[in-house]
Order: C-alpha cells, then sequence, then structure tokens
C-alpha cells in the first residue's frame, strides 16, 4: 500500500494497528521527495539522516506503550523556522552559513508530540512574496502546474503537501502566507487567532528568539484534511512558558454547531479594490450552495460587515510598518523620499504601503485606534453569524513572475491586468484584526488548477472554522493528488 496521501490522522490509526511502522513511513517519504522534487524543489533543506532516526525512536517508544500526537508522522517544516543543526536564511544568501543552536518553539513541540521532520521547505526572499524562489535554493514549482507559482511564503510547505512530501507542515502568516499556498496548491491550512500559537524562533537570521507578542503575524498548521489542522494546531496552541500573562483559556472554545445546518454563515464575493475572478468566485458559489443545501443560514450582504476598502488600506499601513522594522537604513531613507513625495490625493494600496514604512508612532497609534474600531464590527457580526466564506486571492495560482516586485507586478484576471497588492485586501481581512481563517479547497478552475476559499471566524474561537472546513470537506471533497 501507498501511504505518502494519507492524512496523519489515518497514518497514526495504521501504526497503532501494526499496519506499518514510522520508518516504513519515513523511507518511503524519502524515495519519493528522491524521486519528485527535482522537478518540484519543495524541500530545500532535507534532513534525511536525522529523520530515520526519529522515526526508529518513534517506533520504539510506540512498541513501549506510549502515543503521542505525533508520534512517527512524517512532516516538513518551513525554512524560516529555527531548527538547531540546520540553516535559517528566509532566501537571503548573504546569510547562508548562519545555523542556529536552538529549535523554534513550535520545532521543539512537534518533535516532544513525536513527529518526524524530513527537512526545511523553501520560501521566497525575505518571505515576502506569493512566489516561493530566492538564489540560494532556486524556485518552487506548483505540482499541478510547474509552470506556476505554489503560493507564498509557504510555499514550499504547499507543494510538498500536495506532492505527499510528508502529512502536515509549518507554515506562517502576515500577509497571506498559509492560506494563499494552500488556495494555489490544493491544501488546507489555518491561520490562528493572533497570539494563540507562540511565534519564538520563527524569527530572521542573527534575530534573537525572544518570547514577544508579534503584531499581525501568526505560524500555523498545514495540511490535506481539515481534521489534520485540528490535530496539529492543538500541539502548537498554548502560552509561550516565557511570556507572562497572556488569557490563553479562551482560545480553545469548542465549536459553536457540530452540523452543517445549525451554521449562520455571510458569504463575500466582491472586494472593493480588485474584482474576483470567474473560478475563484464559482468556488465560493460552490461552497455556498453546499451550505444551503444543507439548511445553513446564508446571506450574502450584512450592514455589520466592516468597510473592506478601510481594513485594506489599514492592514496595508499596519503591514508595512512592522516590516519595515528590519529595513536596512538605506532602504528606509529611499522610502522616506518616496513617501515624501506623493500626492496626497493618492491614496492607493501602493501609495498606503509607502506611508506604512515611515509612519510615525504617532500615526501608528491612529491606525490602531481605527484597527480597535474594526474589533468592535467584529464582534457584532460574529453575534448574528458564525463564520464569513470568502476568496483569499482572486484567481488560482499565477504563472512565475521574477521580473517584477509586488507593487510592480499585476495580476490577470480574465484577460485583464491589475495591480498585484490590491489582492492583499481579501488576506488582510482576517489578517489586521487578528481572527482565524481556515483555508479550504473549493474545486478547480476550467484549466484544471486548485480552488480554495478562506473560512474567517470569531476570536478566539478557531475551533468555529475549522469544524466548519471539517463539515464542508465531507459535502463537497477536499485535497486531490495533483494529476
Amino acid at each position: 500500500m501507498e501511504w505518502s496521501f494519507l492524512a496523519a490522522e489515518d497514518l497514526s490509526t495504521a501504526m497503532r494497528a501494526g499496519e506499518v511502522t514510522s520508518v516504513e513511513l519515513t523511507e518511503e517519504a524519502i524515495a519519493r521527495i528522491e524521486r519528485d522534487d527535482k522537478a518540484i524543489n519543495a524541500i530545500c533543506v532535507p534532513d534525511f539522516d536525522q529523520a530515520r532516526v526519529a522515526a526508529r525512536e518513534a517506533d520504539e517508544a510506540r512498541a513501549r506503550g506510549e502515543d503521542r500526537p505525533l508520534l512517527g508522522i512524517p512532516v516538513t517544516v518551513k525554512e524560516s523556522y529555527n531548527m538547531a543543526g540546520l540553516p535559517t536564511t528566509w532566501g537571503m544568501p548573504q546569510v547562508e552559513k548562519y545555523v542556529p543552536a536552538e529549535d523554534a518553539l513550535q520545532v521543539s513541540r512537534i518533535k516532544a508530540a513525536g513527529a518526524v521532520i524530513l527537512g526545511k521547505t523553501n520560501v521566497p526572499f525575505m518571505l515576502q512574496d506569493w512566489q516561493s524562489y530566492n538564489e540560494m535554493y532556486g524556485t518552487t514549482n506548483n505540482p499541478w502546474d510547474h509552470d506556476r507559482s505554489p503560493g507564498g511564503s509557504s510555499g514550499g510547505s504547499s507543494a510538498a503537501l500536495a506532492a505527499g512530501f510528508g502529512a502536515l507542515s509549518l507554515g506562517s502568516d502576515i500577509g497571506g502566507s498559509l492560506r494563499a499556498p494552500a488556495h494555489f496548491c490544493g491544501v488546507y491550512a489555518h491561520k490562528p487567532t493572533l497570539g494563540l500559537a507562540p511565534i519564538r524562533g520563527m524569527v530572521p537570521p542573527h534575530t534573537q528568539a525572544l518570547p514577544t507578542e508579534h503584531d499581525l503575524a501568526v505560524v500555523g498548521p498545514m495540511a490535506r484534511t481539515a481534521r489534520d489542522l485540528t490535530l496539529l494546531l492543538d500541539v502548537m496552541a498554548g502560552p509561550d512558558p516565557l511570556a507572562l500573562g497572556v488569557a490563553y483559556d479562551l482560545a480553545l472554545r469548542p465549536a459553536r454547531h457540530e452540523r452543517l445546518a445549525d451554521f449562520r454563515v455571510l458569504v463575500l464575493e466582491d472586494h472593493p479594490l480588485i474584482p474576483t475572478g470567474s473560478a475563484v468566485r464559482a468556488g465560493v458559489h460552490r461552497v455556498a450552495a453546499a451550505l444551503a443545501d444543507s439548511g445553513a443560514r446564508v446571506e450574502w450582504h450584512s450592514p455589520l460587515l466592516p468597510d473592506l476598502r478601510e481594513a485594506a488600506t489599514l492592514y496595508t499601513q499596519l503591514l508595512t510598518s512592522n516590516v519595515a522594522g528590519g529595513y536596512p537604513g538605506e532602504r528606509y531613507e529611499e522610502a522616506r523620499t518616496h513617501a515624501a513625495g506623493l500626492s496626497a490625493d493618492d491614496q492607493s494600496l501602493h501609495a498606503e504601503w509607502v506611508r506604512g514604512i515611515v509612519m510615525s508612532h504617532r500615526d501608528w497609534i491612529r491606525a490602531n485606534n481605527r484597527r480597535e474600531l474594526h474589533h468592535q464590527g467584529w464582534r457584532r457580526l460574529f453575534a448574528e453569524f458564525d463564520a464569513v466564506v470568502c476568496p483569499i486571492t482572486p484567481t488560482p495560482a499565477f504563472p512565475h513572475d521574477h521580473e517584477h516586485g509586488l507593487t510592480e507586478r499585476q495580476i490577470d484576471i480574465d484577460g485583464v491586468a491589475y495591480p498585484f497588492f490590491n489582492q492583499f485586501g481579501w488576506v488582510g481581512l482576517a489578517t489586521m484584526p487578528g481572527l482565524p481563517a481556515t483555508a479550504i479547497p473549493a474545486g478547480r478552475s476550467p484549466e484544471g488548477l486548485p480552488v480554495g476559499v478562506q473560512l474567517i471566524g470569531p476570536r478566539f474561537e478557531d475551533r468555529t472554522p475549522l469544524r466548519l472546513a471539517e463539515l464542508l470537506e465531507q459535502k463537497i471533497g477536499g485535497f486531490q493528488v495533483p494529476k
């Protein structure tokens, strides 16, 4: 039997029943990577020798009667996580020799849960793209179409899952970096509520791994089934033992409902800043139809929804002010000059991107206060609804484009070019207010490419969109092996 595309949950069941060993699963995964990854290039830092050791230890532990959540399961880890003894570069050639001395907290957690780590997955330069390519490790291709992006910045992880290289993967998300890759490769991902899963050790090279709270950025699980997302999130969630006083007792509330018929869902298909392509619109409608057919309450409009245009502007300002903290002086001064030359009438997301880089603390506080008003708006909305269904990006996976940066690139939507960066309004919808969002497969495009949607849920109620994802998987299907 071939095990490579089975869910982690099913692999655990098979190992408990003595049908397969972790060593056998690991050797099959390694063989598949050695055979198929030349064309996909998802695994940029293999760690096969240590994986074999961990697999033998997992089998020995099971023989002693142990049964941990991930015991013996082959997994991968995004390159941006620190792993002791392996390079962490974030795709930057100037730090190719950097090797951290200790594991990121989440790496420690999955190891303690018994996971067998096959290696690290490829990322874009500084994690700043919806593609996954860099000078050190090259380009990761989408398993569905090698001429297209697998997404980013967790694109190596999404490609690995779609290609059968391990059952689970650790990713991260500040600009859709879990959800866009899942959508492009036809797999599942969950962006947790901000602060639910500690991020310590998922830091740039030579940066001290501190138990600090991060604005916008999260780490989260990727998988081929919705139930596997919950399995991995349960390992990842919970306070950092070095942090102080966060109310994590609220974080794992039960799902609001157990049947599709009981869910109240708001469906969004249009954004004021960019159109939704026909393939993605069809995916949104497929999910909405499945919900309605199951008896769920489905609405397409609500006055309770916070303003999408302002949400995108706030997200852009907060995002760029966040990432600009790591800019070298010369790049920051260039941004200051650029911002000073912008017209006051230019309210494009590109302009807000530049302004956010050089935002004063006073302006950041004002933007953060506006964010709090959006928090209040979402609280009111989630008193009436349980989840919001909407696009992740307006199109399926796009062709590789290594000639243009994010702010110069364009995206083709049904034959018309639009500013690439305007797509970020959809992923920022959940990121700016720190909401949980689950990316699920929702069918295929006419060209045969995967199409996904996101299920946005209430803060600290991650189990609600995760349960909705599981029920929809049963209703409309989920991951398919690329043909």
